[in-house]
């Protein structure tokens, strides 16, 4: 065996060790998971919601949301025609829930996305670096932190105009600070660990140690936040939707509720253009609440032990 061979069976060893070692992790974590009624509850209804986005050409024909070719009564109630009755222009409910779900999901994980960059980013940078730059970062969280959410949402979303990607945006830049407070936490602690004064010691640079060390560390946590600010996004994205801020071309559940205020849905007894909608949201904001509770006990021991 020739010198190169000699020094490469060693790092495929290594490799192949690493991986070993990073699916085992990832069973022990599925096992422990599926072992939780209610995050497996979660899981469920989650997976039931996402498959009806999915499938929402084949459940019912995106011509069942335009105006001009609705066939109903005018809040016509639940029949057979329309199992969860029409709206002011005739259209299904059911129709208008399934479409729905896709904008919700679509903008809450979206958000959820921007959300997880821009906290994990600034969380990591201001819990590794010292001095002038680490402060900078602490105290613009502590301003984001501070600042009401709804009224800063309303003015982002009126200076940049109503479209689903600007609704996620404006989520996306105010629900970061949350994440960025425990990423900066986790990052604190394990910076001072004993495994990274060594990397340092061996001239490991900055970098190296954010990407190599302490990121890995962070992010189970970043996971188990991500599924809990997924159903703040939502939330978020069905009140600016209801204040009438959302894409008036496209339909959402928040955009449903807004509707159905404005058409006195709730004075008339019109109760099946309202409850649908808000029993959806209800339900995916319960479903990402039990998977991250269920996440936070796979990935914190303490709460294993518990």
């Amino acid at each position: 065996m020739s010198a190169v061979q000699e020094t490469q069976a060693p790092r495929v060893s290594a490799r192949r060790l690493a991986r070993r070692r990073r699916a085992q992790s990832w069973r022990r974590a599925w096992n422990t998971f599926r072992h939780s009624r209610s995050g497996m509850l979660g899981l469920i209804v989650l997976t039931i919601f996402v498959l009806v986005a999915i499938l929402a050409p084949v459940l019912a024909p995106e011509s069942g949301l335009s105006v001009t070719q609705a066939t109903g009564g005018v809040l016509q109630p639940p029949s057979a025609g329309y199992p969860l009755g029409t709206d002011e222009n005739g259209r299904s409910i059911l129709t208008l829930l399934i479409w729905g779900a896709r904008v919700s999901l679509a903008v809450g994980l979206t958000a959820t996305l921007i959300s997880m960059v821009i906290g994990t980013l600034v969380g990591l940078m201001s819990g590794f670096f010292e001095g002038w730059p680490a402060a900078m970062l602490f105290r613009l969280t502590e301003w984001f932190v501070v600042l009401p959410f709804l009224p800063l949402a309303l003015v982002l979303a009126s200076v940049l105009g109503r479209s689903l990607l600007n609704i996620a945006i404006v989520i996306g830049v105010t629900s970061w600070p949350g994440t960025a407070m425990l990423i900066r936490s986790q990052a604190l602690s394990v910076k001072e660990r004993p495994y990274l004064e060594r990397a340092r010691v061996l001239g490991a640079g900055r970098w190296r140690q954010m990407s190599r060390h302490i990121l890995p560390n962070v992010m189970p946590m970043v996971f188990a936040n991500t599924t809990l600010t997924v159903a703040i996004a939502i939330l978020s994205e069905t009140t600016l939707s209801f204040l009438g801020l959302g894409d008036p071309t496209r339909v959402s559940w928040g955009s449903m509720l807004e509707a159905a205020f404005s058409v006195g849905a709730i004075t008339t007894g019109a109760w099946w253009y309202i409850v649908p909608p808000g029993v959806c949201v209800v339900l995916v904001v319960l479903a990402f609440t039990l998977i991250g509770q269920a996440l936070e006990e796979v990935f914190n021991p303490r709460l294993r032990s518990r």
